[in-house]
């Protein structure tokens, strides 16, 4: 065979990469790059740091160890982990749900039973299917995510946007996937907007412990600002076989809380029962 003469070297080259790129992911890498992980993950922290308090209507299908429930669910957040659940079926009220951090309370509406105890992932997941402790409840329905103690962070920039690897020293790791918005891939790393669409942790041996989609994106005014959320949430907790899909319908940001909303006393006629928390 003959060898190509050199003037079609270059042609070859640009064909070759062509065809490559063509079966590559959808999109393409910003402009201007984030080249460090932690520049990245602090900027998307930052751009949600000023929002405290959220009330929502969602509608929640949630499945779990306790069974199904879907209804609509009317909820207060607070930084950083208190919670409140109002949970609506077409038959009525069906729970509430509370938490001020520390104590858990359930209104069982359905069982006629109140249950109380520590707030822990196991007794979170008596209503919402999934064992999260309140404080990752809250920053999971902001468009946040709680984070691994890296000893080890990495970050390619691919597709869309960007996915950061954290590494920590027992073995496990997780990985978090942003989306750069097409009107942002021109802006320099500072403002680009990132939009956290999956954040999964895996154990030691690779299993999913947990994994958290984020769908929907809309701008909610906070004041004079607008915060960015997702209005669709997917929860999935692998090793207890749950998962809750949270639709926002309306979101409103820095309300002031009404006096006792993280907390409740028994119904006439229903008897405090103590929960404790399960090993998990």
């Amino acid at each position: 065979m003959r060898p190509l003469p050199a003037a079609a070297l270059p042609a070859l080259l640009i064909a070759s990469a062509t065809l490559v790129g063509g079966c590559g992911p959808r999109g393409a890498c910003p402009a201007y790059p984030h080249t460090s992980p932690a520049a990245a993950l602090d900027a998307h922290q930052q751009a949600r740091a000023a929002t405290r308090v959220v009330r929502a209507e969602a509608r929640v299908d949630t499945r779990g160890h306790e069974g199904r429930v879907r209804g609509t669910v009317m909820m207060f957040l607070e930084r950083p982990d208190r919670v409140r659940f109002d949970v609506l079926t077409q038959f009525g009220a069906a729970a509430v749900l509370t938490s001020d951090g520390e104590r858990f309370q359930l209104a069982d509406l359905r069982e006629n039973r109140f249950l109380e105890g520590p707030t822990c992932p196991s007794n979170i997941a008596r209503l919402l299917g999934v064992s999260l402790e309140g404080s990752e409840v809250a920053r999971f329905l902001m468009g946040d995510t709680p984070r691994l103690a890296p000893a080890e962070a990495s970050m390619v920039c691919e597709g869309d946007g960007y996915t950061v690897t954290l590494r920590a020293r027992d073995g496990r790791h997780q990985e978090l996937s942003f989306l750069v918005p097409s009107s942002d891939r021109n802006a320099p790393p500072a403002q680009q907007r990132l939009r956290l669409v999956r954040s999964e942790l895996f154990d030691a041996t690779g299993a999913t412990v947990w994994r958290v989609r984020y769908d929907d994106y809309r701008s909610v005014r906070d004041g004079a600002e607008q915060v960015e959320l997702p209005f669709v949430v997917h929860f999935e907790d692998e090793r207890h076989d749950a998962d809750t899909l949270v639709r926002f319908r309306e979101i409103t940001l820095n309300v002031s809380v009404p006096a006792g909303a993280f907390a409740q006393t028994p119904a006439p006629g229903l008897v405090s029962e103590y929960v404790a928390c399960e090993p998990d």
